[in-house]
């Protein structure tokens, strides 16, 4: 009866270790390490890219087409499509400006303006805004991890640091374990409610990273829209004339 009751014990034992074991494994990387990976993968030194947004309202279905030129801190876009063709956006660090080409106006983009849909579309001027990485904007932490759609996903919950300007208090994101790119984000108000998600339809590996050449952003507060984000071509690093990014090109 001794000789069971230290099998048993043994067992148990093993049995604990080993779901210690599992445990710490499932955490061998710190969320700070993942975000920083993820920030290595989809942040770039500069960008050329043509990409096709195409914005859902009921039955209503417009497509946008763009192309932009992109740093760090600043980007050039100008739509091409006949309805816009020459509108152009010029974003400067923490500064965002409009070109009608009808009106022949530049228009400074500020305040709640910056809270309104880009080109009425589910993404909001201040998405636009934000370009610094997630790692200078938020505290994150591991709270589980699960699969998205066949893929092993670390799922962050990411807190506004105190003192800093975001879009949204509180981002919980699925980042893929082997790829280190965000399959989906949600995106909450201070309050707790869900403002808009974002989801990754498609990936392509191009240059050495990962990229997402086709995802869809949904605004939670309106009924039956989306905004399909659709990466046409994209070049990374190539040579941007400073000038580019001037308001006197914006013309």
């Amino acid at each position: 009866m001794q000789k069971i009751k230290r099998v048993l014990l043994i067992g148990i034992t093993l049995s604990i270790l080993f779901s210690s074991l599992i445990i710490v494994a499932a955490f061998d990387m710190t969320a700070e390490e993942i975000i920083n990976m993820r920030d290595n993968n989809e942040y770039f030194d500069t960008a050329e890219m043509e990409a096709d947004m195409i914005i859902a309202s009921g039955k209503r279905i417009i497509t946008k087409t763009m192309v932009a030129l992109s740093d760090r801190k600043n980007s050039l876009v100008e739509f091409t499509n006949s309805q816009d063709r020459g509108t152009k956006f010029l974003k400067r660090e923490d500064d965002l400006w409009m070109f009608f080409p009808d009106a022949e106006e530049i228009i400074k983009i500020s305040g709640h303006m910056l809270n309104q849909g880009m080109m009425g579309s589910d993404f909001s001027y201040q998405d636009v805004m934000e370009s610094d990485k997630l790692t200078d904007l938020y505290d994150f932490k591991i709270i589980k991890e699960e699969e998205l759609d066949g893929r092993p996903c670390y799922v962050l919950e990411g807190i506004a640091r105190e003192g800093v300007k975001v879009s949204y208090y509180r981002r919980v994101s699925w980042i893929d374990k082997e790829r280190f790119i965000g399959l989906k984000e949600e995106l909450y108000a201070q309050s707790g409610r869900i403002l808009k998600e974002t989801k990754v339809n498609q990936l392509e590996e191009i240059e050495g990273r990962w990229v997402a050449v086709d995802s869809v952003m949904e605004n939670k507060l309106r009924k039956d829209t989306y905004t399909q984000f659709i990466l046409t071509k994209i070049t990374f690093n190539p040579e941007i004339p400073e000038e580019t990014f001037s308001l006197q090109n914006l013309r």
